[in-house]
């Protein structure tokens, strides 16, 4: 009996090449285990518990449905909420009630509530240099004639010391802005306004403006400038509160200058800063002012990884790990599911073709060709806006045009065997066409069948993600790591929603090129072969 299913020796010749190959071999592997852990996705991830310990009896919810109304004693018939269940005295306060959660307490579908997440209670302090801004009024030596908060840009304690001051001790202007002011000052035509930065004797940077200019009835006297600070950027200091005070530690040279009254009023406003509204106020350090501003992590979705949410929270607050691994089984379901189908009609359709031959080959390859020039997304748009979006209507749509390829394949190779010798034979003792095309013709053309399956596979896998992405593909909220991509596109933010995602279908499309590699490499009968310059 066991000899009856004996391989062949050109089979078990060619499965010792692929396990020579070790990086397919671990692949192949690594793939299965992968696609059997997501087939127990429900125990390993999950917003039921796996077992629930009630009154004496046992109950399994994650296989069969429970009312609420069975843990709680109400009259409500609903789906019970079991995390809340859980947390109710007759399980909380029992020793022989008890519930047992997935190791991922988390389901595909769960909104998890703000209140569950634990943010970073770190405050955020703000210091904001306010910009100085003030004017000058200069004549045709460039003589300051009259100002308006501009001592800070010439070091002097007094407006009234800037009058007289030739503007050109303490900067100099450029040959555009000194041309501007003499032709502001001889009432020419209309002219645009003017911006440039230029750096004092004392090394500070200041924008110097010039409004738009029309021209008067009588020539102005003096020019009015505008200087404006050219600010770097702001200082950004962290406080972190704790249970027995407040901590502060700061390298910032801002915060070594506040007096320690305005310390005390800081730490105080960042004490009160999310349990009362704090509004942001100014402090005076040196010759400067400063804006000061709290702000605290606040939970939004997406949400970073956090506790036991280690791949975030996605845009609806719903575990991304969790969605990563039922959109692992999604997607090679419905790869394995479409390669075999549309592989048995490709090699059907194929076959035929090649077996029969004349009219019905070249009228099936004309009518091949026309149907692979039909738009695949339109056509999908289009189906998907009548009959709406769906695994099965995907799973057909993307199949009617998926055994394209590998019907061209079969034909070729049912056409090479048809004129061998044993299929004549075959025919002479009268089988019949399907028997032979079965039996015989088949079996010794079944090397680009085995050999496209993993990369059609990562190929399905792949589509189906970026259908997904299109939002043309699964309807929500199906898992999909595509749809996890197209929240990312919008979050730009949310970094766990492009990497997590990206990773997983890297890994998965890695492994199934790598097998697709392996098997084309043992089904190769010229393994010795290589090229040679």
């Amino acid at each position: 009996m066991m000899s009856k299913f004996k391989l062949n020796p050109v089979t078990e010749r060619r499965i010792r090449r692929f396990v020579a190959i070790k990086r397919s071999y671990w692949s192949l592997w690594i793939l299965l285990g992968l696609y059997f852990i997501s087939l127990a996705s429900e125990l390993i991830s999950n917003d039921k518990p796996l077992y629930a310990r009630f009154e004496g009896k046992n109950y399994f919810p994650i296989f069969a449905y429970y009312p609420e109304s069975l843990f709680t004693g109400s009259d409500q018939n609903t789906r019970p909420d079991y995390k809340a269940i859980a947390k109710l005295p007759q399980f909380a306060n029992s020793d022989k009630n008890f519930m047992i959660f997935a190791p991922i307490p988390y389901g595909p579908f769960e909104t998890v509530p703000a209140e569950e997440i634990e943010a970073d209670q770190t405050v955020n302090i703000s210091f904001r240099r306010q910009q100085i801004v003030g004017t000058i009024n200069v004549d045709e030596e460039l003589r300051i004639s009259r100002s308006s908060g501009a001592k800070p840009f010439f070091g002097v304690d007094d407006e009234r010391q800037l009058r007289g001051l030739l503007l050109a001790d303490s900067y100099t202007l450029s040959e555009a802005m000194t041309d501007a002011i003499a032709q502001r000052l001889a009432n020419e035509s209309e002219l645009p306004p003017l911006e440039e930065i230029i750096v004092s004797s004392e090394g500070m940077s200041v924008k110097f403006s010039l409004s738009t200019f029309r021209p008067r009835s009588r020539p102005p006297t003096s020019v009015r400038l505008t200087l404006r600070e050219s600010v770097d950027g702001a200082a950004f200091e962290r406080i972190r509160l704790a249970e027995n005070g407040t901590v502060f530690s700061s390298q910032s040279s801002i915060w070594r200058q506040l007096s320690d009254s305005q310390k005390q009023q800081v730490l105080e406003a960042a004490n009160l800063f999310g349990s009362e509204v704090v509004d942001s106020f100014k402090l005076e350090v040196g010759n400067n002012s400063y804006s000061v501003q709290f702000d605290k992590e606040e939970v939004a979705f997406p949400f970073r990884p956090v506790g036991k949410h280690y791949f975030g929270l996605d845009s609806s607050g719903r575990d991304v790990l969790s969605r990563i691994l039922y959109g692992l089984r999604i997607s090679l379901n419905f790869g394995i599911v479409l390669v075999i189908t549309t592989m048995a009609l490709g090699v059907v359709i194929g076959g035929i073709q090649g077996y029969k031959g004349g009219m019905l080959d070249l009228a099936g390859q004309r009518l091949t060709e026309i149907w692979e020039s039909l738009p695949f997304l339109y056509i999908m748009i289009f189906m998907g806006s009548v009959f709406g979006r769906s695994f099965l209507l995907l799973l057909i749509v993307y199949g009617v045009f998926n055994w394209i390829g590998i019907s061209y394949y079969m034909r070729g190779e049912f056409l090479k065997l048809r004129a061998q010798p044993f299929v004549e034979a075959a025919q002479c003792l009268g089988l019949s066409s399907w028997k032979v095309m079965s039996r015989h013709i088949f079996p010794n053309s079944i090397v680009p069948v085995v050999t496209f399956f993993p990369f059609y596979l990562v190929g399905a896998i792949f589509a189906l993600s970026a259908l997904d992405y299109l939002g043309f593909g699964l309807p929500p909220p199906t898992p999909s790591w595509g749809e996890l991509l197209s929240q990312a596109q919008e979050f730009r933010f949310a970094w766990w929603l492009v990497v997590y995602p990206t990773l997983a279908l890297i890994i998965v499309i890695l492994l199934g090129v790598f097998i697709g590699e392996g098997i084309r490499a043992a089904f190769d009968p010229r393994t010795n072969s290589r090229y040679e310059s």
